[in-house]
């Protein structure tokens, strides 16, 4: 509760705690690590990713922006919609990093304040949990506790019914105290949407006007000929970036576009289309000496990206050994195999002479080339600063185009779930492989690099927490406490006092690790007084999941406090109401779906 030590190490401690003590073993300790749910749980954080890369989760975002209008009502409504649709099959986190950049641009768009908007994104995406098995790790663990104990496992839309009724009451709340309650503040997220995009780039260095694109026809006397042989920078003062040709190569079986850096290896060929950097006299001579046909490029920036190259802004360092060096005596394009597009001096854009140019401390550099090349530059740390985040864009770019096998994979993996074909692990597997296989998450070093590391570890080194409580006796005796406490009032009252005390920690601790911690409790709870234990871990599910009253209870919380300039007092003056709303309407909808 304290945050001063980060959530996983705090897991890692408990576990060698437990060994050390001698109340596990070493193999009891680790089985965690094991646990299918660990693995579901990796695994979805590749399928969010594919659903992330390829736009598809974008395009419920682009809903938003063509239905919503200018009206404030349709708009609020609209988002909490979208934003539980969305949740329903990615993670919160996740889904609130893709919609507040969208929700702030829009309120902006309308003249409102992002404040009256990002509080609600954050609770939504928490709602949303609810609403499939695979929406939050709660579900998921809540499911296997019932499996490890010889019950049946939650199916994909068991807990469906309590999610609609959680965000039907939510949207229903939020609607009425957005005008009374939520702050009307200046928000801090003005510069989200400004991220150094390709397009953005090709602006800020002016490229407009010098990128054209040659045609090579059949029959030239360029064909078969390598770019060094040509000397064309020296003879025309020209740059041929890339070159784009039909390919069906490899696994391709119809003709695709290939794109390639051009270099003084490259070996031209008929129909080949060449992306030269110019001025459009010397390209014109160029295409007339070699009978070629000549377009200028109307979108600069949309044919510097592509699957396999890219653009980035490089920045100096103070002790770089580019310093005073032209780029003609470094060699820049055959050490890094990347072309230089400008050179930003100061606010000033040097484009003619470059190679020509000393370089100086403070000079900023667009290069272009491919991605793996420009990640490669990125490592030289000693020499240059890459800005932005290369391998990102790479992926992106990669996955251009997908959204709709991402959408198939997304489709057949929540079939197969639904239809109980395999193992849900199994099936969530299937879907991760297949994101990589088609691309839509681009190697398996960025499916590594999605995944959230400290969620999986704090996970697999909290569930032998069940098994401690259960062997030293410290399950019963918390749960016969409640029990003790509030008995009185009937299987309902002990159902009630297992969610206040999951959604009371849930304020402080990850939902994750609530869920871990009182999964057990519940089941033990519901056994001891001989009721079905589907309710009971039902309620420390949707419990955990309701982390409303501060902004530590949940990572959506922390994300939304920066950008819409929240105050600690506003998830309280905002939450503790709607949680005390939802306490009552879940102890009669958990009863009623779930019956005691």
């Amino acid at each position: 509760m304290t945050n001063k030590i980060r959530a996983d190490l705090v897991a890692i401690l408990a576990l060698l705690a437990f060994v050390l003590t001698g109340i596990l073993s070493p193999l009891e300790a680790l089985s965690g690590f094991s646990n299918s749910v660990v693995i579901m749980i990796a695994a979805l954080f590749v399928i969010g990713a594919g659903i992330l890369r390829t736009g598809l989760a974008q395009m419920a975002g682009s809903l938003l922006l063509k239905y919503s209008g200018e009206s404030e009502k349709r708009l609020f409504i609209l988002l909490l919609v979208i934003v539980a649709s969305v949740g329903a099959f990615m993670s919160n986190t996740g889904t609130v990093a893709l919609m507040l950049p969208i929700v702030v641009s829009i309120a902006i768009s309308i003249k409102s304040s992002p404040s009256k908007y990002l509080i609600p994104l954050s609770y939504m995406a928490s709602f949303s949990g609810l609403l499939t098995l695979i929406a939050s790790p709660p579900n998921l663990i809540v499911s296997q506790i019932l499996v490890d104990n010889g019950y049946e496992r939650l199916s994909f839309f068991q807990i469906t019914p309590i999610g609609i009724i959680g965000v039907v009451v939510g949207i229903i709340y939020l609607y009425l105290v957005r005008n009374k309650l939520l702050p009307k503040r200046k928000t801090t997220a003005s510069n989200l949407n400004n991220k150094l995009s390709a397009k953005q780039l090709a602006t800020d260095y002016q490229l407009g006007g010098n990128l054209f694109l040659v045609k090579v026809p059949v029959g030239s006397d360029l064909v078969g000929k390598r770019l060094a042989q040509l000397k064309i920078p020296a003879n025309y003062h020209l740059c041929i970036l890339k070159i784009s040709r039909k390919s069906t190569e490899g696994m391709n079986l119809l003709p695709m576009n290939f794109h390639e850096m051009a270099g003084p290896n490259s070996i031209l060929q008929e129909k080949d289309r060449l992306y030269i950097q110019g001025s459009l006299s010397n390209v014109e001579k160029f295409a007339e000496d070699y009978g070629l046909s000549v377009e200028q490029s109307t979108s600069e920036a949309d044919e510097l990206v592509s699957k396999q190259l890219g653009i980035a802004e490089v920045l100096l360092t103070p002790h770089s050994s580019l310093i005073n060096e032209t780029l003609r005596t470094i060699g820049f394009r055959e050490k890094y195999n990347l072309n230089i597009l400008g050179i930003n001096r100061q606010g000033e854009y040097v484009e003619k002479d470059m190679s020509k140019q000393k370089l100086r401390f403070g000079d900023a550099l667009l290069v272009q080339g491919s991605w793996d090349s420009i990640e490669l530059l990125s490592r030289d740390t000693r020499n240059v600063v890459v800005i932005g985040q290369p391998k990102e864009h790479a992926s992106m770019a990669a996955a251009s185009g997908k959204a709709s096998i991402a959408g198939v994979i997304m489709i057949l993996m929540v079939l197969l779930m639904v239809l109980e074909i395999f193992p849900a692990v199994i099936s969530v597997l299937i879907g991760a492989a297949l994101m990589i296989l088609t691309g839509c998450v681009r190697n398996m070093d960025d499916a590594y690099g999605q995944i959230n590391w400290e969620s999986v570890v704090l996970i697999g080194a909290m569930l032998p927490m069940a098994t401690a409580l259960e062997k030293t006796g410290g399950m019963i005796l918390i749960s016969e406490g409640i029990i003790q406490f509030m008995g009185g009032l009937g299987p309902l009252g002990v159902l009630g006092g297992i969610f206040f005390i999951t959604m009371l920690f849930g304020q402080f601790i990850s939902n994750t690790a609530t869920a871990v911690l009182f999964a057990p409790i519940g089941l033990s709870a519901a056994l001891s007084i001989g009721v079905s234990p589907y309710p009971f871990l039902i309620a420390v599910a949707v419990g955990a999941s309701m982390a409303f009253s501060t902004p530590v209870a949940s990572p959506t919380n922390a994300l939304v406090m920066t950008a819409g300039g929240y105050q600690f007092k506003d998830f309280v003056k905002i939450g503790v109401p709607l949680q005390f709303i939802m306490f009552i309407v879940m102890m009669i909808a958990i009863p009623i779906f779930f019956p005691l």
